[in-house]
Order: structure tokens, then C-alpha cells, then sequence
């Protein structure tokens, strides 16, 4: 797939080697990038082909020694390479002369470990194959199924996004050729009574093709019965409380409450309490937290956008902060290892530590032991969104259901929409309880920086904690 990469190979490894007999270190990254977007609502069809992707082009980036500089195109030739290598040159002298006196920070040359690497992800069915025509009619009938549960249900909307790139990291000596592609699709509902308006919100995600699709098909009609449930559901009062989170709020937790604030390029920033705790327990014993691309989800990758080899990363160890992750620039500056989330939105855009795929690790309860453990609390369903304070660990996140459970039962009564607040240890040192089996969803993005967003998945097991809900 991609030939253009192929094709522009042999040039960039003549550019790998021009730029060597100047700079300690150089590298490229070349991006080859499809992806499109079926969407059908009350308003109609609509298919985007842009949107999903990061574009396709080339950034090279070369270190002196003293600082790096990199250099973003998206037309490449060996007749170009004169003038690239003039552009690297002369962005490196414009940073140098902007220091105006200041020390630069530390930025030692990349150890450039040899590694030589050619991986796909698998997929049974490639959306572009399956054809336009064949998605639209799925999700439209999805969309129609929807609609036929209740008079009250206004309005459907179905769609499915899916991503296949192809990237391409040379170095003197590492080579390293990946493909990869997923799939997302959602179902959103909206019903009314009156002047009561609720929404509800089912997600989907594959590392894969459209066999998502097939996915899709016994949630339509529940997607519909979660909006009608909404139109009962009263206000919460506010309180702490014992909570037992589905997989997806637990995800969230862990994406918003410990996935930012270890995020090392903030460690070099003094942006992020967590350096400071490093080797201590911030956590329940219970809590293990993992990132990186041992799962598979819409956010593995075999290597990040700086040649760093992708794994597992232990974040918290049985509650003790271990380390963070970081990109390779990052790392450098702080004397520690990359761990493979050096991550860009585009070939266009700046390399961040970006988290991959963050979650808790299973424990050893069922949920329906966790329940009947609260005598007075809610089980926490749907995230919709979060943010958090790496500076203070603060964070703030919104979660459409809250269900109440008394003494060890579900009982019907529904609170929504509910805000959750705390102080990150002190949430998850009060986990007392995890279930078997970690659920992860790659259905979101996550932005940063100028609001760059990437791809990342999330999640964990059924949690039991005592959280601040309003």
C-alpha cells in the first residue's frame, strides 16, 4: 500500500546521508495518508474525505549537538535536497540567534540504536472496498431501527470514520516501515417529551476495517432505549460518594487523572506535580496502570513519529508512580529512556509526549460484587468529556448517567448529567475494588498544544471508588 512511499525511499536515504556529513543525527519521517467519513442524519448523507488523517508528507529533523531543528514539506525529489538541507540550516541559526544570551536547554544528540522494522496491522474488510454505496445503506438501516423504537426518539445519526496510514522512519541506522488502520462508527440518539431534550451516546472502535460494522447491530435499538431513559432522569444531588465506573468512565479517569499529568515534556516544563512523587504511592494498591501499544486499539503503532520501538510502559506499579512517558526529545533532556509516545498530528506539526493506549489494570472481583458492596452510591455510565490540572491534580470530568444503587441494588432512579470532581490521589486511593477483565474503546481523539489532536484509546475494568459527584 502507498507505493509513493516506496517510490520516495531511495531520495530520502540520499537526504539521510547529505545531512550526516553535517549533523551527528538526522532523521525523516514520510507519511502516506488516507481516510474518509460516512455520516447520515435527519439533515442527510453526508462523506468526507478529510478530516480523520494527519495529510501525507515528510519532516526531517537533524541535531547539532546543541539544539534540533526540523523541516516540514510535502513535495519531495533528490533535486530538492540542496535546498532542504539549506532550510534546516538556516532554522537552526534563526533558534540559535532568538537564545539572545540564554542558555539553551540541553539537548544531546539521540543514541540511534540499529533496528530494522516492516509491520501492518490486519483488517478483514478495507471500508474503501466494501464501497460508499454498501456503509451508507448499513448505517442508514441502523439509523431507521433506531428510530422505530419510540415516537419520542427526534432524531438518529450514524457514522463510521476510519484511518489507514502508512509511515516511513529512517535515520542512519534504523529503517523502520508500518501500517496501520482502524475503525470508529457511533450512534447518537435524540429523544424528547415536551420540552425535555436528552442524548445518548454509543461508541465503536476497531484496530481493523469495516467488520466494525457488524459491531453496530445489536446497539442501534439500545442506543434509542439509553435516550428515553435519559427523559426520567432528575439531577443529582451533590455529595461523595461510593461509585462503582463502567470501563468507559474508568478509562477517562485514567486518561484525565494520571494520563496527562505523566507526561514527561511536562516534567521538563516544571508543569506537572508527578514529578515530584516519583517511587511513591499515589494510588490504591490495587491500581496498575499501563500505556503503549501492547493492546490493540486505534491508537497501537509498532513505532512512534521519532523512531522510538513502541511496548508497555508501567505508569503506577500496585499504586506506586514508577515513571512517566515521554517523547525522545523529552527524555533526552530529563537523562531517561523514550518511551515510544513522541507523537504528531500531522507531518505539519511539533512531536509531543502523547499518550497511546492508557489503562487500568483487571483485579479480581466481578461487577456484580461491586455493587452489591454499596450500600448507598451510583454506578457511573457514558463519559462525554474531561480535563484535568497536571499542575495541582485536579480534574473535572462529565459522565451522562449516574444510577443509583441501594443497599448492594440497582434501583432504577436515574441522575444525569453528572459532573466528577476530585484530587487525583485521593481518588485513586480510595479504589477498594477492580473487576477481571480491562475494556478499552479508541472511539476519541486528544488534543494538545495548539489543540493538536491525536488518536488515543482508554480504558480499564469496573472500578469501586469514593468520588465527588454534582
Amino acid at each position: 500500500m502507498f507505493p509513493t512511499i516506496d517510490q520516495a525511499k531511495p531520495g530520502l536515504q540520499k537526504l539521510i546521508a547529505v545531512l550526516g556529513e553535517t549533523y551527528p543525527y538526522a532523521s525523516v519521517l514520510a507519511v502516506a495518508d488516507d481516510s474518509r467519513v460516512w455520516r447520515v442524519s435527519r439533515s442527510g448523507i453526508n462523506i468526507a474525505t478529510s478530516g480523520n488523517g494527519g495529510g501525507t508528507g515528510f519532516v526531517a529533523r537533524v541535531f547539532d549537538g546543541v539544539g534540533c531543528a526540523e523541516y516540514s514539506f510535502n513535495e519531495f525529489s533528490e533535486e530538492k535536497i540542496p535546498a532542504l538541507c539549506e532550510a534546516l540550516s538556516r532554522r537552526l541559526a534563526e533558534q540559535n540567534a532568538a537564545l539572545d544570551g540564554f542558555a539553551p536547554l540541553p539537548t544531546p544528540v539521540p543514541a540511534d540504536r540499529p533496528a530494522v522494522l516492516k509491520k501492518e496491522t490486519a483488517w478483514k474488510i478495507h471500508p474503501r472496498e466494501l464501497g460508499d454505496e454498501a456503509i451508507v445503506a448499513k448505517i442508514n438501516a441502523l439509523r431507521e431501527k433506531a428510530l422505530a423504537v419510540d415516537e419520542r426518539v427526534l432524531d438518529a445519526q450514524a457514522m463510521v470514520s476510519y484511518r489507514c496510514y502508512r509511515k516511513l522512519f529512517l535515520s542512519k541506522n534504523r529503517d523502520l516501515d508500518q501500517t496501520v488502520m482502524w475503525t470508529n462508527a457511533m450512534m447518537a440518539v435524540v429523544a424528547a417529551r415536551g420540552q425535555e431534550i436528552k442524548m445518548s451516546y454509543k461508541p465503536f472502535s476497531v484496530l481493523g476495517g469495516a467488520e466494525l460494522l457488524d459491531q453496530m447491530d445489536a446497539e442501534a435499538e439500545q442506543a434509542a432505549r439509553d435516550a428515553l431513559e435519559l427523559l426520567d432522569s432528575q439531577p443529582i444531588p451533590p455529595g461523595e460518594y461510593d461509585c462503582v465506573c463502567d470501563p468507559a468512565t474508568t478509562g477517562m479517569i485514567v486518561h484525565e487523572a494520571f494520563g496527562h499529568g505523566v507526561e514527561m515534556d511536562m516534567f521538563v516544563k516544571d508543569r506537572a506535580q508527578a514529578r515530584q512523587f516519583i517511587g511513591d504511592y499515589v494510588a490504591s494498591p490495587l491500581v496498575t496502570m499501563h500505556d503503549g501499544a501492547a493492546v490493540d486499539e486505534s491508537a497501537t503503532m509498532f513505532f512512534d513519529d521519532e523512531g522510538t520501538l513502541t511496548g508497555d510502559t508501567v505508569i503506577i506499579d500496585r499504586g506506586v508512580l514508577k515513571t512517566g512517558m515521554c517523547d525522545a526529545l523529552s527524555a533526552a533532556r530529563l537523562g531517561v529512556e523514550p518511551t515510544g509516545n513522541g507523537r504528531r498530528e500531522s507531518y505539519e506539526r511539533k512531536a509531543y509526549t502523547r499518550m497511546t493506549n492508557t489503562y487500568f489494570q483487571g483485579g479480581d472481583c466481578t461487577p456484580e460484587e461491586m455493587i452489591a458492596s454499596v450500600e448507598e452510591g451510583f454506578l457511573l455510565e457514558c463519559p462525554s468529556s474531561g480535563m484535568e490540572d497536571p499542575k495541582n491534580w485536579g480534574i473535572q470530568c462529565m459522565v451522562t448517567t449516574a444510577k443509583e444503587i441501594k443497599n448492594g441494588k440497582l434501583t432504577g432512579k436515574i441522575y444525569s448529567p453528572i459532573v466528577l470532581t476530585g484530587y487525583v490521589p485521593d481518588l485513586l486511593k480510595s479504589v477498594s475494588m477492580m473487576s477481571k477483565t480491562p475494556e478499552l474503546s479508541g472511539s476519541g481523539y486528544c488534543g494538545k498544544g495548539y489543540k493538536e489532536w491525536v488518536k488515543v484509546s482508554d480504558g480499564g475494568p469496573y472500578m469501586k471508588a469514593r468520588i465527588r459527584l454534582g
